[in-house]
């Protein structure tokens, strides 16, 4: 998406230009805390518009704050609304939206005003249904252009500092740092590919909005690996993205070096409405990010890392072949055990039976979740095994679906090579029982 401020950095004996729609702390505090879900790799946390509380994926990868699936019940009053085409990743066309100004938004000390949005109104943009919880929009570079931000992944905690050289200094003492270069509103760093036996600068977003490890655009230098298949990557603002995954050798960041990542080569039919700074050859991601503790400064031009537990946990990816995720909801009847206390009105009354209990049942009604196959990843174990899009989950490995998260789904899936997995599906009406294994295709 194209950006519309310019921020304009001062000398360190100046003062820094900000805009009236920056995210700043409020008055007298030094530091806030806010905390937030980490589901996939990627970081939601609450903030308020115009006084109502919603969702927010945190992504360093957009320029813009962009809302939508907006809560029927949570009912948002925008002013100066204009209508505009919004085009960004994904294979479709353009598609439809406002732009709105003079908004407020505040989260836990920080606030915001005047802050300009874009809300998209094609209800088919839903990220909602692919997490397993309410999303209501992206923020990216407006909330990390005037602040110091530390995300710490292991606590769920985002730390934000005030802009000055004391907390420089100890991160110095703490962190690894690299330089960053804040291009079109977005963090870029070089990174170290090995390819064809030969280490190779590579410029990369660093896009906390992308759970996978790498993004790889292929160019002269750079080929997708022969050992490689199909899949759907994910969602952008333009449709569905495809691509492909593979490993590669050997990725770098600074000291920090991960070996065989699983990397993904999105189709050139996917990134064609995105504007490339000049030689970026792809991204890092949240399942990188993940294994450290991250600050990103814009305003020094850096970005420091300390790596965490998660550091050498294996690169995993979904194994199975089917996307899933939620379609709406369902009655569900559950039976509650009741315990019952007996009282005996017998003036002789024996002691045994003062406080015998006897078991009683109630039926209870819930909304749970509905889990669909929305895509099956061609000559996967998942399509040999003959299940289909649109497919709708009944039991997993004799459990009701609803008993996990959608993450905890995603997670099976990524299981080891050779777990087999029982689904129970609903197709016309009809039930239908599958069994595969997963396997590594790479």
């Amino acid at each position: 998406m194209k950006g519309f401020i310019i921020l304009f950095f001062g000398l360190l004996a100046s003062f820094t230009v900000k805009g009236q729609d920056d995210f700043l702390l409020e008055r007298h505090k030094k530091k806030v805390v806010i905390p937030f879900k980490l589901i996939n790799n990627l970081v939601f946390l609450p903030i308020k518009v115009n006084g109502v509380e919603l969702n927010f994926l945190l992504d360093s990868g957009v320029d813009e704050t962009i809302l939508f699936s907006m809560d029927e019940k949570k009912e948002v009053s925008f002013k100066n609304v204009q209508k505009i085409k919004l085009r960004g990743l994904g294979s479709e066309e353009e598609i439809e939206g406002l732009k709105s100004t003079n908004n407020i938004l505040e989260t836990h000390g920080m606030k915001s005003v005047n802050h300009m949005l874009y809300i998209i109104l094609d209800q088919g943009f839903n990220l909602s249904s692919h997490i397993g919880i309410p999303v209501n929009g992206i923020i990216g570079y407006k909330f990390f252009k005037n602040n110091i931000v530390e995300i710490n992944y292991q606590k769920r905690k985002i730390f934000v500092y005030q802009n000055n050289e004391k907390i420089r200094k100890d991160l110095d003492k703490k962190f690894v740092s690299l330089p960053i270069t804040i291009e079109r509103s977005k963090p870029y760093i070089v990174a170290s590919v090995f390819v064809n036996n030969l280490n190779m600068p590579a410029k990369l977003l660093v896009d906390i909005g992308n759970s996978d490890a790498f993004w790889v655009f292929e160019n002269d230098k750079i080929k997708l690996p022969e050992k490689n298949f199909p899949d759907f990557l994910g969602k952008g603002f333009s449709g569905d993205i495809e691509g492909h995954r593979a490993k590669m050798t050997k990725f770098s960041l600074a000291d920090f070096e991960f070996k065989n990542p699983i990397v993904s080569f999105p189709d050139s039919s996917s990134i064609k409405n995105v504007k490339m700074v000049v030689n970026r050859i792809g991204s890092v991601g949240g399942e990188v990010l993940k294994r450290f503790t991250i600050v990103m400064d814009y305003a020094d031009k850096k970005m420091y890392l300390k790596k965490n537990s998660k550091f050498s946990d294996p690169f995993t990816y979904n194994k199975s072949g089917i996307t899933v995720q939620h379609n709406g909801l369902q009655w569900v009847q559950e039976t509650v055990h009741l315990e019952t206390v007996k009282i005996n009105t017998v003036s002789t009354v024996d002691e045994n039976n003062l406080d015998s209990r006897s078991n009683d049942f109630r039926y209870k009604f819930q909304l749970k979740p509905v889990f669909e196959i929305v895509n099956v990843r061609k000559k996967s174990t998942a399509e040999k095994s003959g299940l289909q899009k649109g497919d709708i989950i009944i039991s997993i490995n004799g459990n009701k679906p609803y008993k996990y998260t959608l993450q905890q789904i995603n997670n099976l899936l990524k299981s080891e090579e050779d777990v087999w997995i029982n689904l129970e599906i609903e197709r016309n009406s009809a039930l239908l029982k599958f069994r595969f294994r997963l396997e590594d295709e790479l």
